[in-house]
């Protein structure tokens, strides 16, 4: 479907995807969204923002991918008893999305099945809300008691399982409530939102160029996705061109980051199956793959390499021999993994069958990213929505129809695969000129879209400009949003045993979803 088909005057954003925006009404912000996922259209991101220092209230905004493109549906609300019409029937995905609005700005989606509150924890008082204008970000509340009312399953034989937050392993914190019958899973339920930074609020403290540092550190795995979506929202805003090498730049690196976190991934599963040789030999091929990064873009993790108006450092000349190099012998690598585990009677017995998301549920519930294409939802923005250079390369989107964890693997391997030869064509046909180019500064209330297709999923920043060249509102958005509850099912069923395996072949964002 195509903005025209709606029933709201839509206008064009400037900038490398494409973008409408639309200020509407009550009626018509449920109008367009039944349109949109009547089409199988889908929800990107929701979020709300406090306008009483401008038009006297708030704000909620959201985003919905349509076949043209992106839209952005903003509906002003009032400064009291600020209420919109919840979406979450429309599209499933928007429940955790609207209870967040009302936890960091009060405001609150009616008749929402579920209104408990999603990130506070009793960090804050319940009257609140750190997304507001006048909210001092120095402020420290007294912690209370967190006591978050977790849905009880009750039967004979049905024991409760409590795992987190506070973890054995160095990762994240997340609270994961399992009900089970022995060691097989009735229900998972999670709850999430115990690393909240202020970053959305650190945003509105920042001029627009450097906002970019800051969305490179939202999640640290996909720091050149931030980045490059930052970049472009702030590029679209100020209606600028990017250099054409910049942009080939730009893909390359989104690639190395692509690979890098297969290799990870790929390790950890093996390693959650029984494999530690899998593990060992990923790490130690991730490991080179990083070093490369420190040694020819300064950083191992790509952190600062993509600015607004470009890239901060250039590719040399010298450096393309060894990049060809490395690809080269990661690939055979890779391959011969690949035989391995595809041949390991244990790996494929942990694997085949396990964690499923069927088809039809991935797209009821908007799973995104690999998972969803693990799940035949063919979705990639670098071939459904191709900006310079995936216009010219010829993007080949990986996916399978099972939805286990064996597919999920697939999909890895072979978008890493996939991924080494877009980086040969890059290395290849990569335009000479400028690596960066001039930003104008962009008037208050300016307002632009960034959408790249990150290795988990897409990544989506939304940025208005304030005055000053300030950064006024922005908000990035996770895949994770998207994909966390789709872990709860693909749990169901499996034996307890087998959530870190399926966990890991997710491997999801907990800072991503909780800024």
């Amino acid at each position: 479907m195509s903005p025209e088909s709606l029933s709201v005057e839509t206008r064009r954003l400037p900038g490398a995807m494409p973008a409408w925006i639309a200020a509407v009404d009550v009626q018509s912000w449920r109008e367009c969204a039944q349109t949109v996922a009547a089409a199988d259209g889908r929800l990107v991101a929701l979020w709300a923002s406090d306008r009483r220092d401008l038009d006297g209230g708030f704000e909620i905004s959201c985003a919905l991918a349509m076949d043209a493109g992106l839209l952005c549906l903003r509906l002003p609300l009032p400064v009291q008893s600020p209420c919109f019409p919840g979406i979450a029937d429309l599209f499933p995905a928007a429940g955790r999305m609207q209870r967040a609005t009302h936890d960091l700005v009060g405001v609150v989606p009616l008749d929402a099945r579920d209104t408990r509150a999603w990130l506070r924890h009793g960090a804050w008082p319940s009257d609140v809300y750190p997304l507001r204008r006048d909210f001092v970000a120095r402020n420290v509340f007294t912690p209370a008691p967190d006591t978050y009312p977790f849905v009880s399953v009750a039967g004979e034989g049905v024991h409760e399982i409590p795992v987190g937050p506070v973890h054995a392993g160095i990762i994240e914190p997340g609270h994961f409530r399992f009900s089970v019958v022995g060691e097989r899973v009735m229900r998972l339920e999670e709850h999430l939102g115990y690393t909240h930074k202020g970053i959305e609020k650190r945003f509105e403290a920042l001029d627009l160029m450097a906002g970019a540092r800051l969305a490179g550190r939202v999640s640290g795995d996909s720091t050149v996705a931030y980045a490059w979506a930052y970049s472009m929202a702030l590029e679209a805003a100020c209606g600028a061109t990017l250099p054409e090498r910049a942009a080939w730049l730009r893909a390359l690196l989104l690639e190395r980051e692509r690979v890098a976190n297969h290799l990870g991934d790929l390790g950890f599963l093996g390693n959650d199956a029984g494999l530690a040789f899998g593990l060992a030999q990923f790490s130690r091929l991730k490991e080179d793959w990083l070093r490369m990064h420190a040694r020819l873009f300064g950083h191992r993790y790509l952190m600062d390499v993509i600015v607004p108006g470009g890239v901060a450092r250039d590719l040399q000349i010298d450096a393309l021999a060894d990049l060809r190099e490395s690809m080269s012998e990661l690939e055979v690598e890779v391959r011969t993994l690949r035989g391995i585990y595809d041949e390991h009677s244990g790996l494929q017995d942990r694997f085949l069958g396990c964690g499923v998301v069927t088809p039809a549920l991935a797209g009821k519930l908007g799973l995104t990213g690999l998972a969803a294409r693990a799940s035949a939802v063919s979705r990639d923005l670098r071939v459904d929505h191709p900006c310079i250079p995936w216009d010219t390369l010829g993007v080949r989107m990986c996916t399978a129809k099972e939805g286990d964890v064996a597919a999920r693997v697939a999909v890895r391997f072979d978008e890493v695969l996939e991924s080494l030869r877009l980086q040969r064509q890059i290395l290849e046909r990569i335009p000479e000129g400028p690596v960066i180019g001039e930003l104008a500064e962009p008037p208050a209330g300016a307002f632009g879209f960034g959408w790249v297709e990150g290795w988990r999923g897409e990544v989506l920043v939304a940025l208005e400009a304030g005055p000053d060249g300030r950064i006024r509102r922005c908000h990035a958005h996770d895949p994770s949003w998207q994909n966390w509850p789709l872990l709860e099912h693909a749990v169901i069923g499996n034996i307890v045993p087998d959530f870190p395996l399926i966990n890991k072949s997710f491997n999801l964002s907990y800072s991503g979803v909780d800024l």
